[in-house]
């Protein structure tokens, strides 16, 4: 096989894209196997961790405000989450999970974690580790500057 970066390159990212696409259909299995979608579980998940707008939880998924915002809006209605004052910009409030919102999330984390784990069996002790690693040096190579 030929190690030429420049040939490998392309070759790398056509697979990223083909793993994402199966990683998307994965993740919309297990959403919808407990009532959701997975768009509406990576807004859940976005803002679960640290308070964030709906602007900051569109660039960190990769996708539109106004995609984030309709989701946003929708978790609210339902319940699942709420819109709370932020301190540094009051027309852009953070988008904080509720307990039922939290519990969802819950919910839709253990079934990745099974998931999941039928996938490291299926890689039968690869050492996952240094994939981690080139792969969160292409992010960085790849990033805005």
């Amino acid at each position: 096989m030929n190690d030429d970066p420049k040939r490998l390159v392309p070759l790398i990212v056509a697979d990223i894209y083909e793993l994402a696409g199966r990683f998307r259909d994965h993740g919309e299995a297990i959403a919808v196997a407990v009532g959701q979608t997975q768009a509406r579980w990576q807004v859940m998940s976005a803002a679960s961790a640290d308070p964030r707008t709906v602007p900051q939880i569109a660039r960190r998924l990769g996708v539109t405000r106004q995609n984030v915002q309709r989701i946003a809006d929708l978790l609210t209605a339902e319940g699942s989450a709420t819109y709370e004052p932020n301190p540094d910009h009051k027309s852009s409030p953070f988008l904080v999970l509720t307990k039922r919102g939290q519990a969802t999330l819950a919910e839709i984390t253990k079934a990745a974690q099974t998931d999941h784990a039928r996938l490291v069996r299926r890689l039968g002790g690869t050492d996952l580790a240094p994939l981690h690693r080139a792969l969160r040096r292409l992010l960085d190579a790849t990033a805005s500057d």
